[in-house]
């Protein structure tokens, strides 16, 4: 029997939640995650991380090898895909070829046995709802990726589930799309009122659109919190390097992080108690409103530094060659946890 859905509960709990393929395959190994209802999660991570195994656990479509799913307070975890309050949303839309748009939002209730009329009544006023009744009887084949996206949404929504996953819904469309939809997922997700669960190896795009951004690694939770917490404050160098705008550098306290957009540049040896590092410029990169600049520090076991500059911020007058000194604010200065042990066994995709 179908769980009773109260959209005022839509939380979301993984305790303990492992899958492993083989003793030597390990997926997702003992996370715990809670999601609150209405949220927009992100989970984030490498090819291999575990975030696809821990998404499709999550609805159905993997066995769990140990712990539970919980949600709105009911255990799911060894429901059917049908019975657990959940609707998936693959990165393909796997829309059927030879249906409209109409039948491929109503085929699930055709599965359930719902009357034709009925079924069509309820998948043309989602139609509606995307923004897509004027082409309710056009075939995937005559429709733009944009379009394909809003009817594998709409046919995700006709079950009234209480969660949505999504599977890199985003990936196979070109930039300037990419960058529209983002938007309407995050509008969709707010007007419905649902908990989305959004599987992504786009940095930008987690960032864009999460309330909670969850980074993996090795099959395990690196680093979660809002976007903010994440970029601003890594936990460890890999959430450091994985989101990228970071340098890591090596003090008498360990490896901290300091963000390319918190340093500054010298000619000349500041008297400010400031942190501080002496380099040479190797490169200049003007990227619009902005610059990249790539130093070397004088110790060649240090990697290079790369500093962002808005553009009126950048000397002309500086060369490639010369050296300069770099600094930066303490409280902008992270220290880096040890994250996970790299040793850890080889993980499924």
């Amino acid at each position: 029997m179908a769980l009773e859905h109260d959209s005022s509960n839509n939380k979301l709990e993984l305790i303990a939640l492992s899958k492993h393929y083989s003793a030597t395959s390990i997926a997702v190994d003992s996370i715990d995650l809670t999601v609150p209802t209405n949220h927009y999660c992100c989970l984030l991570g490498p090819s291999g991380c575990g975030k696809t195994s821990t998404l499709r656990m999550v609805a159905g479509h993997e066995v769990v090898t140990s712990g539970d799913i919980i949600l709105g307070g009911h255990h799911i975890t060894d429901a059917t895909s049908a019975n657990r309050g959940t609707a998936m949303m693959f990165q393909s839309y796997a829309l059927f070829p030879h249906l409209n748009s109409l039948d491929n939002v109503a085929f699930s209730l055709k599965m359930r046995g719902v009357a034709k009329p009925d079924r069509h009544q309820r998948a043309m006023a989602l139609l509606e709802r995307v923004a897509m009744s004027q082409y309710a009887q056009r075939f995937p084949a005559e429709l733009s990726g944009g379009q394909q996206q809003r009817i594998a949404l709409a046919r995700a929504l006709i079950t009234q589930p209480r969660v949505l996953l999504l599977d890199e819904p985003l990936s196979a469309l070109d930039p300037f799309l990419r960058i529209q939809m983002r938007a309407e997922l995050r509008h969709w997700q707010k007007e419905l009122g649902l908990t989305f669960i959004h599987v992504t190896h786009s940095q930008e795009e987690a960032m864009a659109l999460a309330d909670t951004m969850v980074v993996m690694n090795h099959g395990r939770i690196e680093q979660s919190g809002s976007p903010q917490q994440v970029f601003s404050q890594p936990s460890s160098e890999f959430v450091a390097r994985f989101m990228g705008g970071h340098n890591i550098l090596k003090t008498s306290a360990g490896l901290v992080a300091v963000r390319s957009d918190k340093i500054t540049v010298n000619e000349f040896q500041p008297t400010t108690e400031k942190p501080l590092l002496q380099a040479t410029l190797m490169d200049v990169e003007y990227q619009g409103s902005f610059s990249l600049l790539s130093f070397k520090p004088q110790k060649d076991t240090d990697e290079p530094v790369s500093v962002m500059l808005a553009e009126h911020l950048v000397n002309p007058a500086w060369t490639p060659g010369r050296s300069y000194f770099l600094q930066w604010a303490e409280v902008d200065s992270h220290l880096l946890g040890p994250g996970l042990s790299p040793s850890r066994s080889p993980i499924a995709a």
